[in-house]
């Protein structure tokens, strides 16, 4: 009996050896929750954004640590302004996850809990900026006009009470207030006063940063910024931004972009970029400055509606990213942007372009080209090169400075952006998209850029409207490409092979078809067409069988790049 005992614990003992290599081979599978999460998460490629310390001087170093700290701050505002859930969903994802009992219970939840809130991060919210804001933690949809207004209101109460109320229009329709209830009426509440706590945190870190600047002209900016954080006036900072000169740190915080008021693109939110200055690569752009009033003069709109009257200052800046917070880092990264948005600075100054060299560099490597081998004939591969790339960025954000800003309609004064409402981004960043083809075109054409570098302008931006498409056709920027494509199309200035699923230019039929669209843009915004700029998007904003097809063969790229800042590390 003994000796049977004993052969039967022998055999469970070898079972047991055996069940347990078997589960170290064959670990237990994901749930569907945690392999949704992870796919998501891998559509973001790491990528690490590292800076060159050695260009700054010991105080500058100080400068840079403020500016970093007073962007975390600016990362909570953002978040804030997304969704009015935001900071307890962020604060319960924490918490279960440092809830031991819980996860000893039940040890799958914790990879479930860290992927939400990797992903949360990433998205600035529980909403996939990717998939139209379709959900991952819970079942609530994202609110049209985020956190702005209050989640009950509808875009026709928000009318009526101006209607009814029109000494409040311009409050309730600044970029800088956040529209409330307070019993049976609507009220607007300054940014200063909402959001008093942060931004007088964020106020103090900028007196501080500019202690430490020897460069007058950012000690300028920076103390009026941190002023216009407390007076809800951004205009004089704005100004002395655009001043700012002979700097090595390249830096712009504050509320600008209106993407996430998906209402009314009425109210701006909070971002910032922190970068160093490449002075080198600065100075090669100088050129393109002095073309802006020839650029204006050769856009495809009636003469009528041209704008001569924006600032003739373009200051155009190469600079390599450290650190960015808030809408500009929410999902999709940027590429550059063309400050301030404010009309009257525009006017008086015009914009300033920031082109982010080592953002580029990531995007072009690790997104550009994959996507290129997958969508185009191979014969107009050789077509994608870095400098269409950046070329195009360089003129998509000079464009947004040029064509309609101040506007009349029905002999009111008033802006393409308060006119064109919820359709205004998608249309600016089509506008820009266009021009940035068409102007590339005339720099060809003035011997800016060699005569052979132009079927690299048409082929460059094929291949990178599939990377801004794959962002969302809801989103803005992929909205915007979407018109661009699907139009060009229908114009057969692209074609698309049926028989091997490939998509190409055709270098006798774009230009006119480029510069027929351009026409219709810049006339829809000259007249502040709001029915004409939701029917274009209706009609031309869409998933057409073609986008899709392409889409599909993209899904095992990822869609765009996680930066992985170096200087978090570093002041941690």
């Amino acid at each position: 009996m003994n000796k049977l005992v004993s052969i039967l614990m022998a055999v469970f003992f070898i079972i047991g050896i055996f069940t347990a290599c078997s589960e170290k081979q064959n670990p237990p599978k994901d749930s569907k929750e945690v392999t949704m999460l992870k796919e998501k998460i891998a559509k973001f490629v790491p990528v690490e954004i590292t800076y060159d310390e050695t260009l700054l001087s010991d105080r500058e170093k100080v400068v840079l640590e403020k500016l970093y700290r007073a962007s975390k701050i600016i990362d909570e505002l953002f978040l804030e302004q997304v969704y009015i859930e935001n900071d307890q969903i962020k604060a319960d994802l924490i918490s279960d996850l440092s809830n031991k009992s819980l996860l000893t219970k039940n040890p799958e939840l914790t990879l479930e809990l860290e992927h939400k809130l990797e992903l949360f991060n990433i998205m600035f919210g529980p909403f996939d900026r990717l998939e139209d804001n379709e959900p991952f933690i819970g079942k609530n949809t994202k609110p049209l006009g985020a956190n702005f207004y209050p989640v009950d209101m509808a875009k026709e109460e928000f009318e009526k009470w101006i209607k009814d109320n029109s000494a409040d229009e311009k409050a309730f329709t600044s970029e800088f207030t956040i529209i409330r209830r307070d019993n049976d009426k609507l009220v607007a509440i300054p940014y200063s006063e909402y959001f008093k706590d942060k931004l007088t945190a964020a106020s103090n870190l900028l007196k501080e940063a500019a202690e430490y600047s020897d460069n007058p002209s950012l000690k300028k900016y920076l103390l009026s910024r941190a002023n216009a954080f407390l007076s809800n006036d951004y205009y004089q900072s704005d100004m002395d931004w655009m001043d700012l000169k002979d700097h090595n740190i390249e830096v712009v915080i504050g509320p600008y972009e209106v993407y996430e008021d998906g209402m009314f693109n009425y109210k701006a939110a909070f971002e910032s970029f922190v970068t160093i200055k490449d002075p080198v690569e600065s100075k090669k752009l100088e050129v393109f400055a002095k073309y802006l009033a020839d650029i204006e003069k050769n856009l495809p709109l009636d003469d009528k509606h041209k704008n001569y009257t924006r600032g003739s200052e373009s200051p155009i800046v190469v600079a390599n990213e450290v650190f960015t917070a808030g809408d500009t880092k929410a999902g999709v990264q940027t590429l550059a942007f063309n400050l301030p948005n404010d009309e009257r600075v525009r006017q008086a100054k015009g914009s300033k372009k920031v082109m982010l060299k080592n953002v580029h560099e990531a995007k072009f490597e690790k997104l550009l080209k994959p996507i290129a081998e997958i969508v185009l004939e191979p014969e107009q591969l050789k077509y994608v090169t870095f400098d269409a790339f950046f070329n195009h960025t360089l003129m998509h954000e000079m464009s947004h400075g040029v064509g309609p800003g101040f506007i009349k309609v029905n002999g009111k004064d008033t802006e393409v952006k308060k006119e064109l409402k919820e359709t205004y981004s998608t249309m600016e960043e089509c506008k820009a998209d266009i021009l940035g083809m068409y102007n590339n075109i005339f720099m060809i054409e003035k011997g800016v850029y060699p005569k052979e570098s132009e079927n690299q302008v048409w082929v460059t931006f094929l291949a990178g409207a599939f990377r801004s498409m794959r962002f969302g056709i809801g989103e803005a920027h992929g909205g915007g490409n979407a018109i661009i494509y699907n139009y060009l199309l229908e114009k057969g200035g692209f074609v698309f092979d049926e028989s091997n699923k490939k998509v190409r230019v055709d270098f006798e039929k774009i230009y006119p078809a480029l510069k027929e669209l351009c026409n219709l843009v810049l006339t829809i915004q000259a007249e502040g067409n709001y029915q004409g700029a939701k029917d274009l998007i209706a009609k031309y904003a869409v998933n057409s069988p073609t986008i899709e097809t392409l889409r599909i063969k993209l899904e095992n790229l990822p869609v765009d790049i996680k930066p992985v800042f170096a200087i978090e590390e570093k002041l941690k």
